[in-house]
This record gives C-alpha cells, sequence and structure tokens, in this order.
C-alpha cells in the first residue's frame, strides 16, 4: 500500500484507540528496514491483535473480513486455484454458494485480483479481506503437497451422496450455527462421514465429542475404528446438521432424541437412524447404516453351509408355527429375519411385522413400529395383526409373557410366526420361553424350529497369510492331536484397516423339530437333556460349526474361539460321551 493510505490507517488505529501514537512512530520506523506492511509490522512488535487489526482495515477499507479457520474453508472449492497462483495473488477460495465463489484475499479492493481470479474459477466474486500471514499459513495447509486432510477435507458431489427430502435450518436457531450448516463444509464432512461408513461397510457412525476432538468412529465387522476427527469448534454445527436432516428439534440439546434420514449414496438408497445424548462436553450422535444391499436374499451369501441349506428351508417354509432366530445383541438375527421375510414375500401372502424400532421399510411388507408411550406394545399389536387376516407374522423380539403366549397361540391357529429371542443357543430357546410361564406342551406343538447364530470376521483376501496359533486356542478347539494343521489369517492392510479381517459371515446352528423331538420337548426335564436327544439329530454346537470355517480356511481359529465363547470346552467334553452312546 501506498504511504498516504498507510498513514489514513495509521490515523484510524490511533483514533481507535488500538495503538499509541508512539507505538505507531515505533511501528513506522522498524517498516523501513524490512518493508513488511503496517499492520504486519504492528502486530509482530505485539503493539496489536491479528484480529484488531483485521477489524480496523477492513472498516478502513470499507470491505467484509474473515479471520480464517478449520470448517470455513471447502477444500474442493479451495483447490479451484493451484497452489503457485493462490500465493501470487495471495488469496484462497473458502467456499461455494450457487455461481458465487467466497474467497479471502489480502487485498480484496484490487480489481486485477478479481478479474483474474474470477477468469480462473468461473465463478462470481464475492472478496473478504484476510491478512497475509492467515492466508498464507491457510495455503499451506490446504493446498500444500502433504495436505492433512484428516477427516473432514472433502471432495464429494452431489451425485455421490444426496439427502432426501432436506430441509432448511429452522428460523428460530442460532444464527452463527445455521450459518455453519448451511456452509458447504460442514454438508461435506457429514457427506464424507456417510460415504466413509457405506464404502466400509460400516454399521454405526458415533460421532463423540471430547477436549481436544470430536472422534468420528465407525463399528465395522463388529469393533469401533477412529477412521476421522474434526476440531471441536465444528461439533456444534456437524451435531445440527444431522438433526436438521434428520428432521430432530436443533434447538433441543438437553435431552436425548431420534430422527431419521433417508440418503441416496453411490446410487443405492440408504436409511440412516440417528440416536442424539446429552453428554458432558456436549450432544453425542450415533447413526445407525440401514443398507438393503445387505439383506441377502440367498442362503450362501447369509452363510448357511451347504449341509444346512435344506434344513434352514424346510424350517422357514412350512405354513404354521414357530420359528426363532436367537442369539446376543449384534449377531445379525434383525438381518436373518428380513432376508427370510424377502425369501418369502409374494403378492399371494399378506405379511405384517411388529418392530421396535422399524429399521428396512421393505416394499409390499405391512411394517408397525411399537409405540410403549401410547400404549402400543408387542403384545397389544400382535393381538390386533390376528384380526388382519395374516399368513406371515414377524415380531422384532419376544420380551415377556405376554407376548411369548400370543405369538404361540397365533402359531398354533395357522400362522407362520418368526420371531427372535436373546438366548446362547438353540435349545434354550424353548426352555426359557417355559420359564416364561408358556405351558411345554403348547410349545412343543408350535415349534418348527429354532436358528442360534453368531457372526464370525472373515480373513481380508489382500493380506492372508499362514500362522500358528496359540496352544490354548488349539486346545480349546480339542486339535491338539493335529501339529500338520495349516492355519490363515491376516497380517493387516489399508484395505482391513490393519484388522487382518475384511467382511463377517454366519455362524449357524439349526434345531429342526420333527415328531420325535416335540417329543423330548414334551418330556425333557433341562437344557442339557434336549442338547443330548437332538444331537442324534442332526443338531451341532455353535462350535463345532463354527470350527468349519477354520478348516475351510474363511476365518481364524482365534475369531471363530471368540464369538463362540459360550460352547466351553467343559460343555463339549461333557457332550462327548452322549454322542458316543448315540452312535
Amino acid at each position: 500500500m501506498k504511504l498516504r493510505r498507510l498513514s489514513k490507517l495509521g490515523k484510524l488505529l490511533v483514533d481507535e484507540g488500538l495503538v499509541s501514537e508512539d507505538e505507531l512512530r515505533h511501528a513506522l520506523e522498524a517498516q523501513t528496514q524490512d518493508n513488511k506492511r503496517l499492520g504486519e509490522k504492528l502486530i509482530d512488535l505485539g503493539f496489536l491483535s491479528p484480529k484488531a487489526m483485521l477489524s480496523a482495515l477492513a472498516k478502513h477499507l470499507g470491505v467484509k473480513c474473515v479471520q480464517l479457520r478449520h470448517g470455513l474453508i471447502d477444500p474442493a472449492v479451495a483447490r479451484l486455484l493451484d497452489r503457485d497462483e493462490a500465493a501470487r495473488l495471495k488469496a484462497l477460495p473458502l467456499f461455494k454458494v450457487g455461481d458465487v465463489l467466497t474467497v479471502a484475499m489480502a487485498e480484496p479492493q484490487s480489481l486485477p485480483t478479481i478479474d483474474r481470479v474470477s477468469a480462473l474459477t468461473d465463478c462470481q466474486l464475492n472478496p473478504v479481506l484476510a491478512l497475509d500471514g492467515n492466508i498464507a499459513e491457510f495455503q499451506e495447509k490446504y493446498l500444500g503437497e502433504q495436505v492433512d486432510i484428516d477427516s473432514f477435507l472433502v471432495n464429494l458431489t452431489e451425485s455421490e451422496i444426496k439427502v432426501v427430502e432436506q430441509e432448511t435450518v429452522d428460523d428460530d436457531a442460532p444464527q452463527e450455527i445455521g450459518r455453519m450448516v448451511e456452509g458447504s463444509p460442514i454438508i461435506n464432512l457429514v457427506n464424507l462421514a456417510i460415504m466413509t461408513a457405506v464404502r466400509d461397510k460400516a454399521s454405526d457412525i458415533h460421532i463423540e465429542p471430547t477436549k481436544k476432538i470430536t472422534s468420528i468412529r465407525y463399528r465395522i465387522d463388529g469393533n469401533l475404528r477412529e477412521l476421522m476427527s474434526a476440531p471441536t469448534s465444528m461439533h456444534s454445527a456437524i451435531v445440527s446438521r444431522i438433526k436438521v436432516i434428520g428432521k430432530m428439534d436443533i434447538a433441543e440439546r438437553r435431552l436425548p432424541q431420534e430422527g431419521r434420514i433417508h440418503v441416496v449414496a453411490e446410487g443405492r438408497e440408504i436409511d440412516l437412524r440417528v440416536s442424539s445424548m446429552p453428554t458432558l462436553l456436549g450432544e453425542k450422535i450415533v447413526l445407525r447404516i440401514l443398507d438393503k444391499s445387505n439383506l441377502n436374499v440367498t442362503l450362501e451369501k447369509l452363510g448357511v453351509g451347504a449341509q444346512h441349506v435344506d434344513r434352514f428351508r424346510r424350517v422357514f417354509s412350512k405354513p404354521h408355527g414357530i420359528v426363532l432366530v436367537t442369539g446376543p445383541t449384534g449377531s445379525g438375527k434383525t438381518t436373518t429375519l428380513y432376508s427370510v421375510i424377502d425369501l418369502l414375500a409374494a403378492p399371494e401372502k399378506n405379511i405384517v411385522t411388529i418392530e421396535d424400532p422399524v429399521e428396512y421399510q421393505l416394499d409390499g411388507i405391512n411394517q408397525i413400529q411399537v409405540n410403549e408411550h401410547v400404549g402400543l406394545t408387542f403384545a397389544r399389536a400382535l393381538r390386533s395383526i390376528l384380526r388382519q387376516d395374516p399368513d406371515v407374522i414377524m415380531v422384532g423380539e419376544i420380551r415377556d409373557t405376554d407376548t411369548a403366549r400370543v405369538a404361540v397361540q397365533a402359531a398354533l391357529t395357522g400362522h407362520l410366526v418368526l420371531s427372535t429371542l436373546h438366548t446362547n443357543n438353540a435349545p434354550g430357546a424353548f426352555v426359557r420361553l417355559a420359564d416364561m410361564g408358556v405351558e411345554r406342551y403348547l410349545l412343543a406343538s408350535a415349534f418348527n424350529g429354532v436358528l442360534a447364530q453368531r457372526l464370525a470376521r472373515t480373513i481380508c483376501p489382500y493380506c492372508r497369510t499362514s500362522y500358528y496359533p496359540p496352544e490354548s486356542a488349539l486346545r480349546d478347539a480339542g486339535w491338539l492331536d493335529q501339529p500338520n494343521r495349516v492355519y490363515y489369517k491376516g497380517e493387516g492392510c489399508k484395505q482391513c484397516h490393519d484388522s487382518g479381517f475384511r467382511g463377517r459371515t454366519g455362524i449357524y446352528e439349526i434345531l429342526e423339530v420333527n415328531e420325535e423331538v416335540r417329543s423330548c420337548l414334551h418330556r425333557a426335564k433341562d437344557e442339557e437333556q434336549i442338547k443330548e436327544f437332538v444331537r442324534q439329530h442332526g443338531w451341532r454346537p455353535l462350535r463345532e460349526e463354527g470350527l468349519r470355517l477354520v478348516e475351510e480356511e474363511r476365518s481364524t481359529l482365534e475369531e471363530v474361539l471368540r464369538v463362540t465363547h459360550v460352547e466351553t470346552e467343559q460343555r463339549i467334553r461333557a457332550e462327548q460321551p452322549a454322542l458316543a452312546a448315540a452312535t
């Protein structure tokens, strides 16, 4: 700038009381030695803060100003100028709304600079003032060769991910948060978080505040992994953006909320179930990824072995009776039932589901969501459904005696009832319902079969290698006498995030109920007697079924032992005499 203009700036700084005349005179004298701008010199000497200097300079030039920070800059837009051109022009594109590009410039009143940036970006310009040093700092961060885009620098287009029926920020929302939510960096960050989950086949996204960062973790193959993070300054805007598209109350931060988002990502329709929870450091958001493409419609993709396919089909294809899928939370029970429903769906069948909550929305299926606040429980909904002429009824979970009794009665009166239960194995499902108070003779008559399942991680094909498991694992598997067996695992690579595993498959034990088994269920005193009998009719415990995956070189021995831990070594040894007697 010319000396005359600098003098006007100096006078303004003195008039505003930002610097004294002595400080200004000292800065002017020092300025002659290195030809730095007056403002920069005042900042270097500690006479003036960058924020105060920026405000004063903007007032002097009659322009808008900005102090650059992460979250204000869309990295895809920043790269509209290459590094050398941006450095020469002392400019950095920030974000784009329609055809208007907002650019931080050291000289926003320079028409040649504005024309040049406009020509290079083919956009109308909204120039804003930023300090030289601030621009240079963020040019290095966003345009340098070693750019750390950690998790919020993203280059996504609308065709890659699109929110369906997107709403705008509530008018009552704080203006600053509203502006941040509407800015494309926050939108791109949320898009990136969702896109990463879809591409890595994650089941959940955890967005949680910490003292230093906002941590974004993904549950991939059953385990949480932190793949992304963002500055804590962005947390409120991220939460607000998710609440807006999830149709939640953006102003309510003290109570838990639930919402739902429908997006199109990579050409697929995906539902996200949103849950917010207030914590000491801010609201935590968890998004459950509900990708319909994960509903495998073939038994082989579910992981049902060839030796069980016929038995699986017989259990689920009977016109009436009850079939239960058991296992702990996260073992894939709901996915299995949805896949079965998809296989059973036909124009001539009336299929009704009762769920809490409805996860996947299926075409041609009547889905009911439980609402206990208004009295719509599983049992009450099930009683009403029986008057709706159903052929197949899916009950999300049998939680209490009332639901269990109604489900069994429905199965005995000509309906096929599918449901889930939390038990460790298939024989335990019968005992659990009997303990709930359902008469054994009714259970014996109603049961078609029980499917117990677990999900085991499969070896990553990109880093597969042979290894020898520890002796304790071989002992638990009963394989100490097989020293020449070859075992495989994944070493860990970028494709599997250094875990050695990529994807999961099901481990199933199927208890098919025929007339002989019905008789046993009616007479048996406990779970062990049921096991002893059904062993003779083809049932095998989960651990034995899981070890087939190791024999087929699809999973590791340690992984199978981990997910089938309920079948302890003592139980296996206890069952061996019964098996020997039966054979």
